[in-house]
């Protein structure tokens, strides 16, 4: 009996510890990019970043959070990749430079064969290229990796 309700303890405060770290996260992304939150829950939020361009966070924890950039269209424009790097440096601390090389690397990678990877010091960028009935769409993630 203790133990269900030790477990039932944790599970109710888990969704307020999730919800207080991607605050932060949400704040630091919005700091960064200038981006407004159009979505939020708990543990994710969709911001709208210019023209065709949003971001999406993923909140997972100090070492498994993510955050994405796509555009809607047919060539990222030339801030995508500063905007993306901005809003990775805000979630996961790693270098603006590094990430914006690291999404370029992978974008190209990404027109070649629709997703590439490439590791950025302790993530990984992941980035792929399609063309939906919408229209064509680019999307760029930075996602941290526990322990690295």
């Amino acid at each position: 009996m203790r133990k269900t309700l030790a477990l039932l303890l944790v599970l109710a405060a888990t969704p307020a510890l999730a919800e207080e770290s991607c605050t932060d996260l949400i704040d630091r992304v919005k700091a960064a990019t200038g981006a407004e939150v159009a979505e939020r829950t708990a543990d994710f939020a969709r911001f709208e970043a210019g023209p065709r361009t949003s971001l999406t966070l993923s909140c997972a924890g100090a070492q498994a959070s993510s955050v994405g950039a796509q555009f809607r269209g047919e060539t990222a424009p030339e801030d995508y990749d500063t905007l993306f790097a901005k809003a990775g440096h805000a979630v996961t601390g790693i270098a603006p430079d590094l990430l914006r090389d690291a999404a370029r690397q992978a974008r190209e990678g990404a027109q070649a064969k629709r997703h590439s990877t490439v590791d950025a010091a302790g993530a990984r960028v992941v980035c792929s290229s399609m063309k939906k009935e919408q229209g064509p769409l680019t999307l760029c993630a930075v996602i941290q990796r526990p322990g690295a």
